[in-house]
Order: structure tokens, then C-alpha cells, then sequence
């Protein structure tokens, strides 16, 4: 599982005793989860400091970073297109897979100085998910046209020959060109009326020239066939075929500009491998900046709440557990049982929203020691 419980309890005669207790209580009997020590430095806390006040700022700022961090991993997997199974090696923090960040974590001082007040930490923060959402939008916007462009021209080029390019099929020698009377048009046949069409052709329309038909390609449903007439006789061919289910394609062979068409595409073609490389790099590199960031906030969020709840001077353990599907029940029981003394009308209200089927705890949920949920799992599918 990729979901971790990030939690605190205040510190008893010393912060090791409230590890201890725990350790005792989730892994040395029961092996409920895995755990690690969360290290929290002393950040500040300064007249002025109001706890409720933080925790709301943190909580959208939270939010915000959230959709960051979601939009940068998404797109990377947008942009890896047929290689999104490789996507999971290109989102790291610090080089590192988020797991190992999660659970080595440390505070980022150069980043984040800790003598800064907890309220310029999170502008600090702010800014920089700010910046990296508006980066992305931009670059995104760019490479998105460009790739776009390029599916239209590659869709010109496949498909059903009703509607496909024929540049690449067709070849100068295929028609009669500037001829002041004659002219050669293109017609969709279905391959089961291959044989209707070489009995009828001549007599679709007068002036047709006689075996002038040629199949220049063919798909897994029907055939392009060259035939030459009178221009006058035109409009009368193509009403004639269609009555017979033959399409006219309508189509001038121009040779500038289908070098123009296949000229373009190699451009494209050219600027998007261009970009791939650079854009990838730009999207390791800030999903990085994003999920660091958004870990950082966490640990704010875990000290303000800690700071709210159980007083000051600053005195708490912060934890991160690591349970697994089966035993995320008997873990939350185990907490609750251990640090309800810290709020009974919460442990009453657990006690009673865990006898209720079907009701999610979400995230949202009060209970009696600081809790955080952090999941991993940050893409819209699986790989």
C-alpha cells in the first residue's frame, strides 16, 4: 500500500516514551503497521502566532499544492504517452522514490529556513506552487498545440480511404495533367464491388476512356481507382456513381502542395521529439519541487494542529505509520483505545461512527491525536 497515517501525540516524561508506547502498541504484539519518527524541527513560534488562524491557511494552501502536485504527475503521464508504465520511476523527490522521501523525511532548511515565521514559510511555499502551476499551464498549452497539430496531419493520413490524405498513395504518373479536355478522378470502390465497378465505369457517363481504370490502393474495405474522362462529362459521372455506391474522391493532384503537407508533418514531427525530452526533465524536476512542498506543508499542518491541541511549549512526537488494508481497522481501534485520555468526546464519537456500516472515516474525521492521511497513489489510473 501507498498510504501512510501521519499522526502526533504529546510528548510524555520524554517524546522517545510516546514512540515507545506506540511501537508497543501497533508492532511488538500485533504487527499492525509498519513505523517510522517523522522528524518535525523547533520551528517558530512567535507573538502574534494563532494556531486556528494557520490552520486554516494551511488547509487551502494544502489544497492547492494537492491539485499541483495531481496535475504535474498526470500530465507526465500524458506526455509518456504509450511509455505511462514508466511513469512511476520518473516521479521521485529529491532522486528518490516517495516512499523512501516519505519515510527518511527531513526538513529542507535551505528551502524553508526555520528562524522565517510559520506565516512567510507558507507564502514562501505559496509561491513556489504558484510559479509551478503557472509554468505548467504554459508549457503544457505549447507542447499540447504542437502534439495536437500532429495527431490532425496523422489523422489526414490514416483512416478510411473516404476520407484520408492521398498524398502518400497516389503518384504523379496515376493521372492525366494539363490536358485542356481530359481529366483523371479518383474513385472509392467497396471490394465487394470490385466487379461492378470494371463493368460499369465505361458506361457511367459518355466520354469515359475506355480501360483507363487502374487500383492504386487498397484497404481492408474498399479500393482507390484512377479513372479518365472528358471534363464535360463530370458532373454526370459523379451523379452516376453514386447512384452505384462508388464515391469521387475530390481531389487535384498538386505536387507543392502535397510537399508542403508532408514537409509540415516532418516539421512537427521533428519539433515535438525536440520538446519531449526538455519537457520531461522540466516535469521530473518541478513534481519534485511540488511533492517536497507538499510533504513540508504536511509537517506544518501536524505542528500547528499539535501546537492547537496540545499546548505549548512545543511537546510532541510525530509519527508515520505505514498499515496495510487488512489491518486498517484494528489499527485505528488500537489508537483510539491508547490516546482517547486526549479527547474523550472524540473517542465517543469514533466509538460510535465505527458500528455504523458503510461509513468512510475520511480525512475530515476528528480524532483524539493529530492525524494526517498521505497517499501516494497520485494518478487517475493504474500502471
Amino acid at each position: 500500500m501507498t498510504e501512510f497515517w501521519l499522526i502526533s501525540a504529546p510528548g510524555e516524561k520524554t517524546c522517545q516514551q510516546t514512540w515507545d508506547k506506540m511501537m508497543a502498541a501497533t508492532t511488538r504484539t500485533n504487527n499492525l503497521s509498519t513505523n517510522h519518527k517523522f522528524s518535525i524541527p523547533d520551528l517558530k513560534v512567535s507573538i502574534g502566532f494563532i494556531p486556528s488562524l494557520l490552520c486554516f491557511i494551511l488547509f487551502h494552501l494544502y489544497t492547492a499544492t494537492t491539485l499541483v502536485v495531481k496535475k504535474v504527475a498526470q500530465y507526465m503521464a500524458d506526455v509518456l504517452e504509450d511509455s505511462r508504465d514508466k511513469v512511476q520511476e520518473n516521479l521521485l523527490a529529491n532522486g528518490v522514490d516517495l516512499v523512501t522521501y516519505i519515510t527518511r523525511f527531513q526538513w529542507d532548511m535551505a528551502k524553508y529556513p526555520i528562524k522565517q515565521s510559520l506565516k512567510n514559510i507558507s507564502e514562501i511555499i505559496s509561491k513556489q506552487v504558484t510559479q509551478i502551476d503557472n509554468d505548467l499551464k504554459t508549457r503544457a498549452s505549447a507542447y499540447n498545440n504542437l502534439k495536437g497539430n500532429l495527431q490532425n496531419l496523422e489523422r489526414k493520413n490514416a483512416g478510411s480511404l473516404l476520407t484520408r490524405s492521398l498524398a502518400d498513395i497516389v503518384k504523379k504518373e496515376d493521372f492525366v495533367l494539363d490536358s485542356e479536355y481530359l481529366i483523371t478522378l479518383l474513385v472509392v470502390v467497396p471490394k465487394t464491388g470490385y466487379t461492378d465497378w470494371q463493368k460499369t465505369y465505361e458506361t457511367l457517363a459518355e466520354m469515359v476512356v475506355p480501360r483507363s481504370t487502374n487500383l492504386l490502393f487498397e484497404d481492408n474495405d474498399s479500393g482507390l481507382f484512377s479513372v479518365t474522362l472528358f471534363r464535360k462529362a463530370i458532373d454526370d459521372f459523379k451523379h452516376k456513381a453514386r447512384e452505384n455506391k462508388f464515391t469521387v474522391r475530390d481531389f487535384q493532384y498538386n505536387e507543392e502542395e502535397m510537399k508542403a503537407d508532408k514537409e509540415e508533418m516532418t516539421r512537427l514531427s521533428t519539433d515535438k521529439k525536440k520538446q519531449f525530452g526538455p519537457l520531461v526533465r522540466w516535469l521530473k524536476v518541478n513534481f519534485s519541487e511540488a511533492f517536497i512542498a507538499w510533504i513540508h506543508i504536511k509537517a506544518l499542518r501536524v505542528f500547528v494542529e499539535s501546537v492547537l491541541r496540545y499546548g505549548l511549549p512545543v511537546n510532541f512526537q510525530a509519527m508515520l505509520l505505514q498499515p496495510s488494508k487488512k489491518t486498517m481497522k484494528k489499527l485505528r481501534e488500537v489508537l483510539n483505545d491508547l490516546y482517547k485520555h486526549l479527547d474523550s468526546s472524540a473517542a465517543a464519537i469514533i466509538d460510535s461512527a465505527m458500528d455504523i456500516p458503510g461509513l468512510n472515516l475520511s480525512q475530515q474525521e476528528y480524532y483524539p491525536y493529530v492525524y494526517y492521511k498521505i497517499d501516494c497513489n497520485l494518478l487517475d489510473f493504474k500502471v
